[in-house]
């Protein structure tokens, strides 16, 4: 390519013989972009990092095989270390050596990788020559796709998707016409657009940055949620129970009485909530304490939400000789505030919701035949979980209809949006992120949950064991949050809203379509070799 950049700096010869520095170069880039996301929140380096990595694939024509392994370096940077808190909960709980724990989460970060490197490969195979405003829109068109597809292959992994870097940026908003993956796009686009003014110093770049920026800024100011004078005055409990003891047998009632002695002098607020397997127990192992429960938040006119195990037969009927269990949120005391009294606790009562999105080797093991007896880090406890339906009812306290996400599921888009309802008053995700110690992994969770607010517009509550518990408002921005690795309560008057945002009535779709029919044209124009 014969841009404006290569006369100036004579680099063409060094990158092309010198490619082991180059793939330093991309990995240092893609190192660098974890910066952008939770905890360090340093939201201008995302768009950078991405604009100097497409200034470096198309300062070149090399080969298409180059580009894939450029990819890959660069994606291997993002996640060895995005996702080095998965290296905690390997080694301080999985039963293998340091070594080996290294191994499988660097394992982890290069399949991960193969998507930014297809994403280049395909670039390197439909891009037009000397194009400064197709290419930009195609790059990014495939970066959303490979990052669509990293979101739903083999279960999914959605972590570190480029728009979750602005969470908290300029552009977080834009979230609730377009989603986070949205987001993303706008990110790739105007990155590529800017990189490609300044190599080629064009104006067809130029114009295109200019309306990016504009429909940057439009759908920034599309009011779509409105404020009710409704408060619901709510309490989240932060048990701050160690991971090492959560499902010792001689340790349950002393954690299960924890969150109570917690909840005691809180019951005057109208929901408590207590997080992720707070009661770590299946659920007819302690139906007299649930009934008990039951009745004391019923006498004070609240209702409490917990997290526990539950059992049931396939025909969903309670059987304590069924072996189908289930990582579990149920509803007890009041449902209804026109009601002083709802009744007794009944086992496997439909107000409930079980997870559905589950956690490989944490909850359910893929080959468990063949992988269990290998190591302990595939036998951890209550890693044989049955998936709950795709959609479920929202849980109903005191009258309010809550949507649930118990831990990684909060960071699907389309199934938290799939679980909310018109008339949903709260967004709720429950957690148990002690797995992941003082890791970066807990911040990054709570940014993802951040974004799901924004997206679905309605305030958020986050409750966690050991934290981050946090309410986070409709824009994303947290209100209230708990020290992590404390004990405590937190009490909140929550403001609730009406309408629903774009994102909640087409979700993704808009985004897949503008997309698609990018990669749709790429593929009629006819592309020489690169």
């Amino acid at each position: 390519m014969n841009s404006i950049l290569f006369k100036l700096i004579p680099l063409k010869n060094v990158l092309e013989g010198r490619f082991f520095i180059l793939l330093l170069l991309c990995f240092g880039l893609g190192a660098l972009f974890h910066l952008s996301f939770a905890p360090y929140r340093i939201e201008w380096i995302a768009p950078l990092v991405i604009g100097l990595f497409y200034s470096l694939l198309t300062m070149s024509q090399w080969s298409h095989r180059r580009h894939f392994i450029l990819g890959l370096s660069f994606g291997f940077g993002i996640f060895s270390l995005g996702l080095r808190w998965v290296h905690v909960s390997i080694d301080s709980f999985g039963g293998l050596p340091l070594i080996v724990s290294i191994i499988l989460v660097l394992l982890l970060a290069l399949y991960l990788a193969l998507f930014p490197a297809f994403c280049c490969y395909l670039f390197s195979r439909l891009k037009k020559p000397q194009s400064s405003l197709f290419n930009p829109i195609l790059f990014s068109s495939l970066w959303v796709i490979t990052e669509l597809a990293r979101g739903k292959l083999l279960t999914g992994f959605p972590w570190l998707w480029l728009g979750y870097s602005q969470t908290e940026g300029v552009m977080s908003q834009n979230a609730a016409t377009i989603g986070v993956i949205g987001l993303s796009l706008l990110i790739v686009i105007i990155a590529t657009l800017v990189s490609s003014i300044v190599l080629n110093r064009r104006l067809k770049p130029l114009f295109g940055l200019s309306l990016t920026i504009a429909v940057v800024l439009s759908l920034s100011q599309i009011n779509q949620i409105s404020v009710t004078p409704q408060q619901v005055n709510v309490a989240l409990v932060q048990g701050n129970i160690e991971q090492s003891a959560k499902w010792q047998a001689d340790k349950m009632w002393p954690a299960i009485t924890q969150y109570m002695d917690l909840t005691r002098d809180n019951f005057d607020a109208d929901l408590i909530f207590w997080p992720e397997a707070a009661i770590p127990a299946i659920e007819n192992w302690v139906t007299d304490y649930l009934r008990l429960m039951n009745k004391t938040a019923n006498f004070r006119d609240s209702a409490i939400i917990t997290g526990i195990i539950a059992r049931q037969s396939e025909d969903g009927s309670f059987s304590p000789t069924e072996t189908d269990y289930f990582n579990a949120l149920i509803t007890l005391g009041n449902r209804d505030k026109k009601i002083q009294k709802d009744g007794d606790y009944q086992p496997n009562h439909r107000n409930r919701y079980y997870k559905h999105q589950l956690l490989p080797i944490g909850e359910f093991v893929p080959f468990e035949d063949l992988l269990r007896p290998i190591a302990p880090l595939f036998n951890l406890p209550m890693s044989s979980f049955k998936r709950g339906n795709w959609q479920q009812p929202n849980l109903q306290a005191l009258g309010y209809k809550i949507a649930p996400a118990i831990c990684y599921e909060i960071a699907f888009p389309e199934l938290v949006r799939a679980n909310m309802r018109p008339d949903t008053d709260l967004l709720l995700t429950v957690s148990n992120d002690a797995w992941f110690g003082h890791s970066i992994g807990p911040h990054q969770h709570m940014e993802i949950a951040q974004m799901r607010a924004i997206e679905l517009g309605r305030p958020l509550l986050r409750v966690t064991n050991n934290g981050i518990t946090a309410v986070v408002e409709p824009s994303g921005q947290i209100i209230k949050q708990l020290p992590q690795f404390e004990a405590g309560v937190l009490r909140a008057d929550i403001t609730l809203v009406k309408g629903q945002t774009y994102f909640y009535r087409f979700g993704q779709w808009p985004v897949i379509f503008f997309v698609s029919l990018m990669l749709a044209l790429a593929l009629m124009i006819k592309v020489k070799p690169a």
